[in-house]
């Protein structure tokens, strides 16, 4: 195992705590007094929107944008980016959840790019940084706030990958358990198991480093501690310990990578139009299965931080989150394509058991 990445990357900073969403206007004012925040309805619904601006300092220009829900695509991308631009922003915050902050932290890095998105998604690289990204998420779960990467989708082709580089990390990452507080229950249960997820891959990659599974596996603790409980309506230390969970989860992945759950839920999710956190979930029971072996000592290593076995706990979670499959008696539509998008996907490349396509066969068969 390396000791340490091959590049380390970290939020320059992050304040936690509940209520601090209420600095976020007076903390990006430093970054310039013109400003955009991404959102979804949600934030408008409950009011969360309105009490942020309210306090917008004088003198700075702040406008909204409102991201219209589901997965983020390129479309969404260049709207974005030309609304940022007609306002000439300084600043991009993004409050929301993991689609929200993935088009906030694409709009930020590319702001100055001299290409349009599709060529950095098609994977050319950046020449410039951008603006600063800010981010506060709404859900516990994607790590996004965290991660140099923005997963995107081209509606034109159907690929979803990242565009990822460690110039689209945040300024500033707000984690107010406050936000939590009007999460749908199957949101907390979707991110969470994405979050989850994303901390057992990164702790067992092939890429994993003594600093990646610190995080990674602080992660799970955090996540097996407390998600559970948010789920039923949670204390407020009881949501912190959640969000604080699935940020370590986007360190180490971001640092380690992750595995094939992720490789596979890309093209699943896109073809049956079921949200990510959900996908994820359901298949990583027998990603665990699959990788056993290959996991070694770290099995036993996540089974006492979560205090259980960790495949007994991962279905009794699933259980009572009431995340059923919804992949169970149905066809599998693009087979051999779904096939040959998981194998050469950067998630699936770190797995720590080559995946051949036999696995991934043997994977949709146990999920079908």
């Amino acid at each position: 195992m390396n000791l340490f990445p091959n590049t380390i990357v970290f939020p320059a900073r992050t304040l936690t705590g509940a209520g601090v969403i209420a600095r976020l206007l007076a903390e990006c004012v430093g970054f310039g007094r013109r400003g955009i925040i991404v959102h979804g309805h949600s934030l408008v619904k409950h009011g969360v929107l309105a009490r942020i601006l309210q306090a917008t300092p004088a003198g700075c220009q702040v406008k909204s944008w409102e991201h219209t829900g589901g997965e983020p695509t390129l479309k969404d991308l260049d709207c974005l980016l030309t609304f940022a631009r007609e306002h000439r922003a300084d600043w991009v915050a993004g409050v929301g959840g993991g689609s929200v902050l993935d088009l906030a932290k694409a709009c930020a890095g590319l702001y100055l790019a001299a290409e349009t998105p599709l060529k950095y998604h098609q994977g050319a690289p950046l020449e410039t940084r951008g603006i600063p990204f800010i981010a506060a998420p709404t859900t516990a779960g994607t790590g996004s706030e965290a991660t140099i990467n923005s997963v995107l989708t081209d509606p034109d082709t159907r690929v979803k990958k990242s565009i990822r580089d460690p110039m689209l990390i945040a300024r500033l990452v707000l984690l107010d358990p406050d936000l939590l507080a009007h999460c749908p229950k199957s949101v907390i249960a979707h991110s969470g198991m994405d979050a989850f997820t994303q901390a057992v891959e990164a702790y067992t990659s092939r890429h994993a480093s003594w600093m990646s599974d610190t995080f990674a596996l602080k992660g799970v603790e955090l996540i097996a501690a407390n998600l559970e409980a948010v789920y039923r309506e949670g204390t407020i230390e009881q949501c912190q310990g959640l969000l604080a969970g699935s940020y370590l989860a986007g360190l180490g992945f971001s640092m380690g990578r992750l595995g094939v759950v992720h490789g596979l839920a890309h093209p699943l999710g896109f073809r049956y139009h079921v949200p990510h956190g959900l996908v994820c979930g359901v298949c990583l029971p027998y990603a665990i299965e699959l990788n056993r072996d290959a996991m070694g000592v770290k099995y036993e290593s996540l089974s006492r931080a979560i205090g259980a076995d960790l495949l007994t706990w991962t279905l009794r979670m699933l259980e009572c989150l009431q995340m059923a499959s919804p992949f169970k008696g149905k066809a599998i539509i693009e087979k051999a394509t779904i096939i040959k998008e998981t194998l050469p996907a950067w998630s699936t490349q770190a797995n720590p058991k080559p995946i051949t396509p036999q696995d991934v066969e043997w994977l949709l068969s146990r999920l079908f």
